[in-house]
C-alpha cells in the first residue's frame, strides 16, 4: 500500500454508461466466477459502467434479482502499489460485520485471467450521491444533520479497534505523519522544478513540530462528501465508498483533511470557505471539531498544524503533475490548471504554520 494519495480530481460516479470497448469484460467467465463466488448469485449478468475518472474502474452488474458493483483495476501495467483494489476489498470486508457503514463484499479475484485485472464485488448502495459542499437542494435543517452524519461516521471509523476487526495487519500503526512528510519530501526533491523558499521552510519546520498521536485507527485517506451515499429519505450514511488509500495511520490527520474543505472556495464541489455556513444550517469548523472530539474523545487537535500538514501533502502531489507536465508527459488541459497549484498550495501550508507557531 502507497502510504501516499493518488488523489482523483476527476471523480464523478453518478449514473451509468454503455460499456466503452476497450474497458469490456469477458462475461461469460465472470459468470463463472460469480457462479463459484457469490451466494446466492442467479443470472443471467448484464452490465455498464459508472461515469467519470475514478481511477479504478467501476462496473455496475444487474441480474434478474440482485445488482452488484464490481471494481477492478485498470488494464496494463501498473505501478506496485497503484490501485489497491484488493486493500479496498480488505478494509470494508473488516468494517461490514461491525455494523459500519460500507457495501457487503463478496469476493476478491486476483487471477488476471478472468477479465483481465484484478477485481472484487459488493453489494450496490442505493442512496443519494451528494457533490456539491453547500446542499442547495436541502434545508437547513437537513445539511446539518447530513453533515453530523458525516463527522459521527467518521469518528465512528476512528474508535474500531483494528486488532479486533481483522486490521491489525493493515498497516504501520505508529509515525504516521512524519512518514508522510518523509515520503512527500523526497517526492517534492525528485520533482522539484523552481526553488521555493516557503516549501524549504515547510520541509525543515514540519517535522519537528508533529503533534502526538494519541491513537491508531484505520484511516480512509480521502474521506469526503462524493465518497459516500446517503439513504434515499433520511440524512444517514448507508456506504462510506473509496477505500483505495485506507490504512493504519493518524486518525486527525485523516479527520483533517475533511475539515480542509472548510477552508476550501466552493465552487459547486466540496468547499465551504466562501458559504453563510450560518445561514445554510452547515456545522463552523469549531462545531465540527467539537463533535468529533465529544464522539471520540480524543483531545482537541492542532488543527492549523494539520492543515498546514495536508496542504503540504497536497503540494507534494502536485508537484509531480507539475514536472510531468513540464516534461511533456502530462499534457491535458486539467493537468497542467492542477501543476498550476503548487505555488498556492504552499502559500496556504506556510499560512497555516505560521499560525500553528512556526517562527520566521
Amino acid at each position: 500500500m502507497s502510504e501516499g494519495p493518488q488523489i482523483d480530481f476527476d471523480k464523478e460516479m453518478v449514473g451509468t454508461i454503455e460499456v466503452p470497448e476497450n474497458d469490456r469484460l469477458d462475461l461469460d467467465r465472470l459468470t463463472d466466477w460469480f457462479e463459484a463466488n457469490v451466494e446466492g448469485f442467479a443470472g443471467p449478468l448484464s452490465y455498464s459502467k459508472f461515469k467519470g475518472g475514478q481511477s479504478n474502474p467501476t462496473y455496475r452488474i444487474d441480474t434478474p434479482g440482485a445488482s452488484y458493483v464490481l471494481r477492478r483495476q485498470p488494464f496494463g501495467k501498473l505501478l506496485p502499489s497503484a490501485h489497491a483494489v484488493d486493500r479496498e476489498y480488505k478494509a470494508m470486508t473488516g468494517l461490514y460485520p461491525t455494523g459500519f457503514p460500507v457495501p457487503q463484499t463478496f469476493g476478491l479475484c486476483e487471477d488476471p485471467d478472468v477479465i483481465g485485472a484484478k477485481f472484487f464485488v459488493m453489494s450496490m448502495a442505493d442512496g443519494r450521491s451528494l457533490w456539491n459542499g453547500g446542499l442547495p437542494d436541502s434545508s437547513p435543517e437537513d445539511r446539518r444533520e447530513i453533515y453530523n452524519a458525516m463527522i459521527d461516521t467518521m469518528a465512528d471509523l476512528h474508535l474500531k479497534k483494528p486488532d479486533e476487526i481483522g486490521l491489525g495487519d493493515f498497516g504501520k500503526p505508529n509515525d504516521y505523519c512524519a512518514r508522510q512528510i518523509s515520503r512527500w519530501t523526497k517526492q517534492y526533491k525528485l520533482s522539484e522544478t523552481e526553488h521555493q523558499p516557503k516549501m524549504e521552510r515547510l520541509i525543515e519546520w514540519l517535522p519537528q513540530t508533529i503533534p502526538p498521536q494519541y491513537e491508531s485507527s484505520v484511516v480512509h485517506g480521502d474521506y469526503r462528501l462524493d465518497n459516500m451515499i446517503f439513504h434515499k429519505t433520511e440524512n444517514r450514511v448507508i456506504a462510506v465508498l473509496d477505500w483505495e488509500l485506507s490504512t493504519l495511520g493518524d486518525p486527525i490527520a485523516d479527520f483533517s483533511y475533511l475539515m480542509l474543505n472548510w477552508h476550501n472556495p466552493s465552487d459547486g464541489r466540496a468547499g465551504l470557505l466562501d458559504l453563510d455556513l450560518e445561514a445554510l444550517g452547515i456545522p463552523t469548523q469549531e462545531e465540527a471539531v467539537e463533535r468529533y472530539v465529544a464522539r471520540t474523545g480524543y483531545p482537541v487537535p492542532p488543527m492549523d498544524w494539520y492543515f498546514a500538514y495536508n496542504l503540504f501533502r497536497l503540494a507534494g502531489i502536485m508537484q509531480g503533475i507539475k514536472k510531468r507536465v513540464i516534461d511533456g508527459t502530462a499534457s491535458s488541459a486539467h493537468a497542467k490548471s492542477m501543476s498550476e497549484r503548487v505555488t498556492p498550495l504552499i502559500e496556504r501550508a506556510y499560512d497555516f504554520a505560521k499560525a500553528a507557531g512556526m517562527p520566521d
